[in-house]
């Protein structure tokens, strides 16, 4: 056994552990996980199911993670879970794998900061650079965008989307999905304006700043339809290029969303 995992840890056989990944007291690291170099587990996790684990992440204590669906229509299906490079996962976090339903995959991105008593659940899609912070409670099927911040304590009804680079305020109850670039807040969960702050921390110039925020009163302060706010989000794609890709990033999430967006 390697010096890198704690004698007290069950390493089922069959799991893949990279020699530089640590392993802490008391976890249970199930067959069919594999495990990336540089990657520390925390004292009395758990880490089962079909699990794929990349380089450098940090679990800390009591997490479960790659358990089965909380889902009646599972049946034992090796269906996965693959989180990615440099994830911060703090206590008690609870990812499940996915569903034969959706692909089987539940898929977490890289360099996420997701604090604790999180639960993802299963065939939800995570991007990179998200914060889901105490008490986020994901609904199965749901995707989140990279840069997404969701604030504590709140609750994503099932396949729900929440766009890139959007902020929801906590104790925010989502039952539509939210739009890219918004913030939001609420029971039942509102647009409250463009996460103008958040854009500028990640270098959006601002021209496009200025260009979402006439978006966003385009779509929610004039009367529109959505045909009509796409009309005129279209006549200022050519102002420059990000202007015009932060639009087109509007326009293919209304095109993708299933459950509606959500309404002042």
């Amino acid at each position: 056994m390697s010096a890198n995992i704690h004698p007290t840890a069950l390493i089922e056989p069959g799991a893949e552990i990279d020699s530089t990944a640590r392993i802490g007291p008391y976890c249970v690291i199930g067959p069919n996980v594999r495990i990336g170099a540089g990657t520390q587990i925390g004292p009395h996790c758990v880490i089962d199911g079909h699990t794929e684990i990349g380089r450098d992440n940090v679990f800390y204590r009591f997490c479960s993670i790659g358990g089965m669906p909380q889902d009646k229509k599972y049946a034992g299906e090796p269906t996965r879970l693959v989180v990615g490079d440099r994830n911060t996962v703090r206590e008690y976090v609870t990812f499940n794998t996915g569903t034969v339903q959706d692909g089987g995959l539940t898929a977490i991105g890289s360099d996420n900061w997701i604090m604790a008593y999180v639960h993802v659940a299963h065939d939800c899609h995570i991007g990179s650079h998200t914060i889901l912070a105490n008490g986020v409670q994901l609904g199965g099927h749901v995707h989140v965008g990279d840069w997404a911040i969701i604030g504590g304590l709140t609750g994503v009804h099932q396949f729900c989307k929440i766009g890139k680079h959007s902020m929801t305020g906590g104790n925010s109850s989502v039952t539509q999905d939210i739009p890219p670039y918004l913030l939001s807040a609420g029971n039942p969960c509102k647009p409250r304006g463009i996460n103008a702050e958040g854009l500028k921390r990640r270098g959006f110039d601002a021209p496009t700043i200025a260009a979402l925020r006439e978006a966003y009163k385009t779509l929610y302060l004039r009367g529109l339809t959505q045909e009509q706010a796409r009309q005129a989000w279209r006549a200022r794609q050519g102002d420059s290029p990000a202007v015009a890709q932060a639009l087109a990033d509007f326009e293919q999430f209304l095109d993708a969303s299933t459950r509606g967006v959500i309404r002042p």
